[in-house]
């Protein structure tokens, strides 16, 4: 179980505040998203990936102590790319073309029983 920042007592995963001290844990209007809060003098920005490739846009850089968006640069990217099955490809394609598909099947069955007739 997580454990507060402030006074380091366990919090529940979906907390959005401490129920001990009421600090807030997670991004307002936004539960899922975490909240990063600096440790120490420092801020996040010295250790932020986003602030050393300049694509940070955050109002507080380069001093913000608290940052949804932070990824410490010392740790290493998850570099896992999506790559979706075969038969899920196919699935959204189905999904994205449904009306063309059966267009064509009818336009096929008129062309069968032209010839057949």
């Amino acid at each position: 179980m997580p454990e507060c920042p402030k006074c380091r007592q366990p919090v529940e995963t979906t907390a959005i505040a401490c129920p001990h001290c009421r600090t807030t844990l997670k991004a307002f209007g936004h539960p899922g998203v975490p909240l990063y809060r600096a440790e120490g003098e420092a801020a996040l920005c010295d250790t932020c990936v986003y602030h050393h490739d300049d694509s940070c846009n955050y109002p507080q850089r380069p001093h913000a102590r608290e940052c949804t968006l932070y990824t410490n640069q010392l740790r290493p990217l998850d570099n896992a790319i999506y790559r979706p099955s075969a038969s899920s490809l196919v699935k959204r394609w189905l999904q994205q073309n449904l009306a063309w598909v059966i267009l064509g099947a009818i336009l096929l069955i008129s062309v069968l029983l032209a010839l057949r007739g």
